[in-house]
């Protein structure tokens, strides 16, 4: 298919200005395909050539002001519409349309608990195409008027409010000026709760067999919603601007939300079915707080061409995190946000595929969708953070409602936020943008300190090139105290570059830079510092001070400048002293993905897990009063994820329960399977008595990938097939197939599928599109192969196989993970 390139864009931009579409869609004939007719009224500004995109199962009728067009003149996916002359024109487009299993375009899913059928659009970037016939492209918005016919019983929702009109067909409020991408249905039996806020109507919906855990969590989930409505009313001039907000929770959802106005959609794995931490339903307030800020953030105002993405992604991401603070009990989000979303950040920044915030010029779409990455999203938000402390709120958010105001269903550019915030400061942020905004790569901050008898100063190292402002922790030992308790002295703030070294009076027990993580910037540690982290990283007041620590320790492993059993050495030491839930989360997470799986030599790799093993026994005593329930369930699901032996863990399973509680649920008894199955402890019917236990969807995901996990060779034949000899396999149980293939354990035995994964994951990508590539490249990439020759054979395959855009970026991405375990292991004596 044709990828729309920038200068396509914006030559048929200023041909063109469209005014309406009014789409017919027919869900009523059969499992495969849809019909679609649609109606374009738009202008022509002067005579000319132009095209209209569209990915037919059949493409049955075109005509244009009346006049037939030859249907068999589609090529590929644009429809060339020849000879337009300058004034109004009307498009007629009827088609056959194709459901997906990919999360692509109007997915199409049937639910194995009660057999019920449900579909939503999901028309990012350019599958609008694969549901109408569209000028399909962000800066050509326009009026959407939707009917769709629906099987009896079910219910459509879209962007507007809809009406049933009667025997299955639904009519939804003509929208705004909106983009194509954002055009949203979905329709199935839903469960739904509805309510009002404000003169809105405000629904949340779900499959009815998820309806008693939506349920049980309606409360929360509309408290946050209208909460953060509430709070970005009292920060944005523009009040809401359409005219309901509706959240579906929608099955096999590739994406953690998609931020369609009115009509909000996100995966329902955020319908809790098992036991959950409270940062978890942080996580899920924040989604929901982060999807609400694109409707004045990507839908009111949006991009002009997808260089752009970060004015949504990474303003959503901040105003997304920062709202929640403000406006929830989820008062210590930012802490999350430095363990996982910064890191997210950071490693993609450190990689040959790194990019500006904002790139100077994306060519086309499939060049633009590589972009959805930690940089758009959690770099270009730790930009903002660092804006904000460098601006001020005040004059921040003045320019933010200047630039909404300005550009308010239109769209907008980099010049464009940057004059407005202009308007609001006398700061050079224009300066400030080239800077953070145009450069790529992170910098790195060091701190010197000298002076003797209680005269000392600190001159701060600084690798790179952006100015920063940032807080400096003095920290000293706590005099009432011997067991390593540190409190803060003085938190002192600093410019960088600086202008003179800063005094510090008598020389603290730990100096912290980056204190509260206002910036984006690698740090490291004067020895003496380096020397308290040792002894008393978890006696730090505050959790964002330990989590700005532990991510600088996660670097320096990283660098090699850490030996990765030294950072499991203090995950032992002050883990189990650790009382909040994503520091304990994320530091689990990177000690057994990465340091044990990845960074430790095989034949390290038992003491790592023993060691991991012994740390979560540690956290699952600590718990056993039952004051910590999210502490003891993040370590039970790491004590079965790194069990290296199936007798405690197989004897929970028997008995249905952790002894001192939790009870196995869902979630945990697939968890405990799947690593039995990797220790070759149970086999097909254990796993098959399991799925006749749980036949959910998330059953069926559990069982493809405990069998991908068993070590036979039948197995791992059978698992590999169903990934890349069938196309049978959704998004979903594809990447539990791929989850479950490839386990340390089992490295001779997949040994041969190595080498085998490079030419078929290039030949599932290029047939079944950027979703399943993106798959592939992630979960089905033999990451535990770090070895010389997995690297060489990775990179004859993009050298030599020309993989599709999407699959290219993820390999590139693995290969330089992967080298840069070869070069922690070589940097501490492993082979």
């Amino acid at each position: 298919m044709s990828v729309l390139t920038r200068d396509e864009a914006q030559n048929r931009a200023q041909l063109l200005d469209v005014h309406r579409y009014t789409v017919e869609l027919d869900l009523t004939t059969g499992d495969e395909t849809f019909g679609s007719r649609t109606v374009i009224e738009f202008t022509a500004r002067a005579d000319g050539d132009t095209f209209v995109e569209i990915k037919p199962a059949e493409l049955r009728s075109v005509t244009l002001d009346g006049q037939p067009i030859d249907p068999e003149s589609l090529d590929e996916n644009r429809l060339a519409l020849k000879n337009l002359g300058a004034g109004e024109h009307e498009l007629r487009v009827d088609a056959t349309m194709r459901y997906s299993r990919t999360g692509e375009g109007m997915h199409r899913f049937t639910d194995p608990s009660d057999g019920e059928t449900y579909l939503y659009t999901q028309l990012f970037m350019d599958d609008v195409q694969r549901v109408f016939a569209a000028f399909d492209q962000p800066d050509l918005k326009a009026v959407f008027e939707l009917t769709v016919d629906a099987p009896e019983g079910w219910t459509v929702l879209a962007n507007g409010i809809a009406r049933h009109l009667g025997d299955g067909r639904w009519q939804a409020a003509p929208t705004p000026l909106i983009s194509t991408y954002l055009v949203a249905v979905a329709a199935g039996p839903w469960h739904s709760v509805r309510t009002e806020h404000r003169g809105l109507p405000f629904g949340i919906h779900c499959r009815r067999s998820l309806a008693p855990y939506l349920d049980a969590d309606a409360d929360e989930i509309l408290d946050i919603t209208r909460a953060c409505f509430d709070r970005y009313h009292e920060k944005f001039e523009e009040p809401y601007p359409f005219d309901s907000y509706d959240q579906a929770f929608v099955p096999e959802f590739n994406a953690g939300a998609m931020e369609n106005p009115g009509l909000v959609t996100f995966r329902d794995e955020f319908v809790y079915r098992s036991a959950v931490t409270d940062t978890e339903r942080q996580t899920r307030a924040m989604v929901i707080a982060h999807e609400m800020a694109h409707m004045w953030f990507g839908d009111l105002v949006t991009l002009r061409w997808w260089d752009d993405i970060w004015l949504n992604e990474s303003f959503a991401e901040y105003m997304g995190y920062q709202t929640l603070t403000e406006a929830t009990r989820f008062t210590d989000t930012w802490t999350d946000f430095g363990v996982v979303r910064k890191a997210w950040g950071y490693d993609a920044d450190q990689r040959p595929s790194t990019h500006p915030v904002a790139p100077e010029a994306v060519p086309d779409t499939a060049s633009a969708l590589l972009n959805f990455d930690g940089i758009s999203y959690a770099k270009g938000a730790s930009a903002l953070r660092q804006l904000v402390a460098w601006l001020g709120e005040k004059d921040f958010l003045a320019g933010i409602n200047t630039h909404v105001g300005r550009h308010r269903f239109g769209n907008a550019a980099l010049a464009d936020f940057i004059d407005s915030l202009a308007a609001a400061t006398e700061r050079d942020v224009h300066a400030w943008a080239d800077a953070w905004l145009r450069t790529t790569g992170v910098d790195t901050l060091t701190p010197v300190v000298t002076g003797d008898n209680g005269d000392h100063h600190l001159t701060v190292e600084h690798t790179g090139s952006r100015p920063h402002r940032i807080a400096v922790g003095l920290y000293d030992q706590d005099p009432a105290d011997d067991g390593g308790r540190l409190v803060l002295r003085e938190r002192l703030h600093l410019d960088i570059p600086q202008s003179e070294p800063l005094p510090l009076g008598k020389r603290p027990t730990l100096l912290l830079l980056n204190d509260r993580d206002l910036t984006y910037a690698k740090i490291r540690f004067d020895p003496r510092s380096s020397r308290s982290i040792t002894t008393s990283l978890s006696g730090l007041p505050g959790p964002l001070t330990r989590a700005v620590v532990w991510n600088a320790l996660r670097d320096a492993v990283r660098d090699g400048e850490l030996a990765p059993a030294a950072y499991l050495a203090t995950a032992r030491a002050h883990l189990p002293h650790e009382t909040d839930l994503a520091l304990v989360q994320g530091v689990l997470a990177f000690a057994s993905a990465h340091v044990a799986n990845r960074y430790t030599a095989p034949e390290e790799r038992p003491a790592a897990l023993a060691t991991l093993s012994s740390l979560c026994r540690d956290l699952i005593r600590r718990t056993e009063d039952g004051d910590h329930p999210g502490l003891r369930l993040i370590a039970v699901r790491h004590f079965i994820n790194v069990a290296a032996h199936p007798d405690t863990i197989d004897a929970w399973l028997a008995d249905g329960t952790v002894p001192g509680g939790p009870e196995l649920d869902p979630d945990l008894r697939w968890r405990v399977l799947a690593r039995l199955a990797v220790l070759g402890a149970t086999d097909e019917a254990a796993i098959a008595a399991e799925l006749e236990r749980d036949p959910s969807a998330t059953g069926r995901e559990g069982a493809a990938r405990c069998r991908a996990a068993l070590p036979d060779t039948e197995a791992k034949a059978r698992a590999w097939a169903s990934m890349f000899a069938s196309d049978d396999l959704s998004n979903y149980l594809f990447t539990a197939t791929a989850q479950g293939f490839w386990q340390p354990e089992q490295a001779d035995l997949v040994r041969e599928y190595v080498p085998r994964f490079y030419e078929d994951a290039v030949a599932v990508a290029a047939r079944r599109g950027p979703a399943i590539a993106d798959a592939a490249g992630h979960w089905a990439f033999p990451a535990h192969a770090i070895d010389p020759e997995a690297l060489r054979l990775g990179e004859a395959c993009l050298r030599d196989a020309d993989p599709i855009p999407a699959l290219r970026r993820k390999l590139a991405d693995q290969l330089d993970d992967l080298a840069r375990a070869l070069k922690v292991r070589s940097a501490h004596g492993a082979a």
